[in-house]
Order: C-alpha cells, then structure tokens, then sequence
C-alpha cells in the first residue's frame, strides 16, 4: 500500500476504502474543523460566560443558587463526553457520532434562543426589574441547556480526535506537524471564546438575549455546513476492538484469576503474539515497563487465561492516566472561577470606559483570558518550543507533563493574585462604606486584568497541556476515550466548584443561618477573600501531589513492525529511537 501512496496508518475514506496520503487529511482536512470549532467555542461561551448574570436578573436566583447551576450545567457540557467517546471508539466511529450529537447541539442553542425570545417562554421585564419565572419557564429555559450538554457530549471528545486523525502517525513529516495540531486547535478555540466574551455578551446585556444568542445559533449551522463540504478530504480511523473498556475489565479480571502464579524476573519471557501478527494486522505494539506490575500476571505464559504484554500495557496506560487526572481537578476548579465568581466581582466594580458613559460587562473581561492566549500561542509553538527543543532534544520542547506541570504553577499564582485583589477590594469597601449590595465599589474593573491573564497564559501550558497529553498517551483504538480525560476534568472540576462553594456557605453561615456566608448575596459584605486563599491552599498542595506522581510516571512506547531487508520482522520505536529486534529484552525505562 506504502508504494501506491497510501497512507501508512491503514486510514480509510468514509466508505471504507483506503485513502491516498497526498489527497486527504493533514492541514487540507483541519481546515474544514477548525471554522466548526471556532462558531462552536463562540457558542458555548457565549451562554457560559453571561449565564450567571442571566440567573441573577432576569431568574432571579440568588449568588450561590446561580454559581451551582451554572457549574452543574458546565459539568454537565463536559462530563458527557464520557457516553460519546465510548459510543464512537465502540460503535460508530468519530465521524458519525459527531455528526448526530452536533444536530442535538443545533437543536439545543434553537431552543435556548426561543426561550430567551418568546415572551411566553421568559419571565417579563420592566426596567430592569424581572418578574418571578414560572415553573414552566424555568423547566423549558433549563431543558434547553441540558439539550446543548446532550449534544456536547458527542462532538467535544470527536472533532478534536477527528482532526488529529488526519495525520498520520508513521509519517516522520505528519508525525511532526501533528505536534503543532493541538496548539492550533485551541488557537482557534480561543479566537471563538474571544468573538463571545467581546461581541455577544455586549449584545445580550445591551441589545437582547435573543439576539445574543440567536447569533452563534446561525453561526453553528454555517460551520456544520462548511465541515460536512470536506468530507471527501477526511481520513477515517478503522475500529479494531468491539469494546475498549471490556478489554481492560477482561485483563484486570484475568490478573486476579492468576494472582497466585509467580511473575518471571524477565519480562521477555511474559506473552506476546508473534510480530506478524501485528504486521498483518496494522494494530501498534507497545513496549513493556514495570509499572502497576500486579497487572503482569494477565500476560504469564503458563496461565491457560492469559493477555498480551500489550493489552496489558494499555490497561497500564489508563490507569497511569487515571492519576493524572485527578490531579487535574484543582485547577479545573480554579478556572470554573471565570464564568461564576469572577464575573460577580466584576458586577460590583466600576464598569464605567472615559467619560461617555460606556458600561462594560462584567463577563467581557474573560476576554482577556482568550486575548493573552491567542498571543501566547504562536510565541509558545513559534519560539519557546524550537528553543526548549534545541536545549533538551525533545520534539515538543518539553514533555508533555512538564507542559501541564507549568500549568497548575500558573493557576496557583491566579490564585494569590485573586486572593491579592480581594484584600484590595475589602479594604477600599471598608475606606468608602461601600458595604451596601448595590454599592459600586471605587475601584476600575480592570484591576481584574493580572488574573485574567495569568489564567490565559497558564492555560497554553495547562489546557492544550492536558489535551495533547491525554489523547497522546491513550491506548490505540480509545484516543476519543483518551480526550475525556481532558473534557471530564473540566465536568468534575465545575462539579466540585459547586460542591464548595455550597458547602462553604452552608458552614460559614452556621447551623442557625444567621452567620456571614464567604460567598453571600452581598459580596461587599462577604468574605470572598477566605475562599481564595482556600483555593491557593488547594492548588499549592495539588501541584506538590502532580510533581511527585509525574516523577513515577512512565511515557507510553510504541513499536511498529516492519520486514527487515533479510525478509525477517523486525520492531522500531514508533518515537525514532534506537531500533531492536523482535527478540531483543523491552526497554522499561522512562521516556
């Protein structure tokens, strides 16, 4: 197939027919994603960002109320991509999940737009002052947003792992190229969340909500319109297991049945198929390291119930993964901040841009998070990488855990800086007697700024970090799986925001409720400067607890089998390194 210029990883057109490498995927192919991901991030945002002032004025749902369903529904958008990973990399493939979960995304931001429009369907309005929703309107507004999580949970772990399929791996020049794929990816992410953080949250506090919505509705449907006119240019990934989950539920399950077997000293002498298999067959084989060892016994020879080192080794993956992840959640906590508290300390500033009388909104300044990331990547891609790469001979400049490692840094110095401003805030409410809950506080709105940006910086290493990391070292066969690690950090750490902010204010007040809550209705009169600084103790403890496991973690190895000149098999590291013979002892040291 190599001679007649197909592509080498055994990518098939949407038919099922092998594709030719100069004609399909690479660049070609992301072009027709990255205009879907940009109207969908510009959608998103566009509800997330504001979501919280619409709860507060026009459902009239108190401080705390607001934060938990704006998070629970944030969780929600990202822990459904668990269901739509496992459906795609089970059943249908990327492609086709993809494609029935965007028109459920399309229907939900329909809805939405229809429930911010209709009067029947929102709560009236005068001068500002809404009246109470009716249970019907609450349930329709609400049913529209868990549509648009439904939705979510079919594209978000499939479009990005669907363009990553367009470059093939055992091609030294797309292997190369697909390293840039991620930071480009999110570029274009960025650039959306920008469009909403500027333009619609304007519109929908200034000219309507069902203008602000309508908008990115229309924009959604245009960008489907524009992917599914590239599909003659896509590669599609085969399925070459029925079930990824199955497989690791049968080796955990085979490694109790043969708990009591001795492991061999050598781990050359543990199962494996013959390389021919894996040369027919197209599937990676993956190098042995000693890690979760207690797995091993589903690979010994003896055992009449036995695995592959392989299979074994993908188990190994997901459960090294599995601890990364929980590390992950703080500082998913910590950016679940921007659409909730950061955006209700901003409503208490002064809003005011010179002297016309231009109010900015609150959630507008999450733009600031998109801007310093739209400039931090190209320095990071164009500069940093080729620098650190020329240092440490790494391809990516830096491993992929010291990425996300810089990261969580960064989230924890957002922390002492929001922390900072808030003793800043408290002590110019206590000079001004601004105490009052419709107090403006003296202060610009722009003294948010550092946090923002900080929170964009770090984002290039700890986001697109977390991305690349999880589909990277994701077994074959289970890369959308793989990126739900990433979208599911999000979900839990949305969920867990909300889990604290209610039991801190559930505490604060006390058991008879006439305590001062840390995050109450008034916060000009609350302690919002305490839960920061439980936030940086969290986030400083996180990052001591991620040192230590990426110091334990072991970097998948792949090896592919190629015939060898003299007609024999021979395996060579997928990564470039050192070849060796099929019958040479695995390395089991670190990458």
């Amino acid at each position: 197939m190599e001679n007649k210029g197909y592509t080498k990883d055994g990518s098939v057109d949407l038919r099922g027919r092998p594709v030719l490498a100069s004609q399909t995927g690479r660049w070609r192919a992301c072009a027709f994603l990255v205009g879907y991901e940009s109207f969908e991030r510009m959608a998103f945002y566009g509800v997330a960002s504001n979501l919280v002032v619409y709860l507060t004025t026009q459902l009239r749902e108190d401080t705390v109320s607001s934060v938990r369903n704006v998070n629970n529904w944030s969780g929600s958008v990202w822990i459904t991509p668990i269901l739509g990973a496992y459906i795609a990399d089970t059943y249908f493939g990327r492609f086709w999940t993809f494609t029935i979960s965007s028109l459920i995304y399309v229907l939900g931001m329909v809805l939405l737009t229809m429930a911010v429009s209709i009067k029947s369907l929102r709560p009236s309005c005068t001068n500002d002052i809404c009246d109470k929703a009716t249970s019907s309107q609450i349930t329709f507004f609400y049913a529209s947003l868990y549509t648009i999580a439904i939705g979510a949970g079919g594209t978000k772990p499939n479009i990005s792992t669907f363009g990553a399929d367009q470059f093939d791996d055992f091609n030294p020049h797309e292997k190369k190229l697909k390293a840039s794929f991620f930071n480009w990816w999110m570029f274009s992410s960025f650039l959306g969340g920008l469009i909403a953080t500027l333009g619609l949250v304007y519109i929908q506090e200034n000219v309507g909500w069902g203008v602000g919505y309508g908008v990115p509705t229309v924009g959604l449907v245009v960008s489907l319109l524009i992917f599914y006119v590239g599909t003659p240019n896509y590669r599609h990934k085969t399925l070459k297991t029925q079930s990824p989950t199955s497989e690791m539920a049968k080796i955990l399950k085979t490694a109790i049945a043969n708990r009591r077997c001795k492991l061999p000293e050598d781990p050359t002498e543990l199962y494996e198929l013959d390389p021919q298999h894996y040369l027919v067959t197209g599937k990676r084989r993956l190098q042995y390291d000693s890690s979760f060892r207690f797995l091993d016994r589903a690979a010994t020879k003896e055992e009449p119930n036995r695995c592959t080192v392989t299979q074994v080794q993908e188990t190994k993956l997901v459960l090294g993964m599995t601890l990364i992840w929980f590390v992950t959640l703080i500082p998913s906590t910590i950016f679940a901040q921007v659409n909730t508290l950061f955006v209700k300390q901003g409503t208490t500033l002064d809003r005011h841009l010179g002297t016309g009388g231009f109010e900015i909104p609150a959630a507008s300044l999450g733009s600031f998070i998109t801007i310093s990331m739209l400039l931090s990547v190209p320095l990071y891609d164009r500069f940093f990488v080729p620098f650190m790469r020329r240092r440490t001979g790494n391809p990516r400049g830096i491993s992929l855990l010291q990425r996300l490692g810089i990261g969580f840094a960064f989230q924890v110095l957002v922390t002492l800086v929001a922390y900072a401003f808030e003793l800043r805030r408290m002590r110019v409410i206590r000079r001004a007697g601004a105490s009052g809950p419709h107090d403006v506080v003296p202060m610009s709105i722009f003294w948010l700024l550092p946090q923002y940006a900080l929170l964009g910086v770090g984002d290039v290493f700890n986001a697109i970090g977390m991305l690349e990391f999880f589909y990277d070292q994701s077994p074959e066969g289970m890369q959308s799986l793989g990126t739900t690690f990433f979208t599911s950090s999000i979900g839990v750490g949305n969920f867990l925001n909300s889990l604290l902010v209610t039991v801190v204010d559930r505490v604060t007040r006390g058991s008879d409720g006439r305590g001062k809550s840390w995050i109450g209705n008034n916060l000009n009169d609350s302690h919002l400067d305490y839960y920061y600084a439980f936030l940086l103790f969290l986030s400083a403890v996180n990052l001591a607890v991620f040192v230590w496991l990426a110091t334990k973690y072991k970097y998948k190895k792949e090896v592919i089998i190629e015939v060898a000149a003299e007609g024999k098999a021979a395996c060579v590291q997928l990564e470039g390194k050192a070849a060796d013979t099929i019958d040479a002892p695995p390395a089991s040291d670190q990458v």
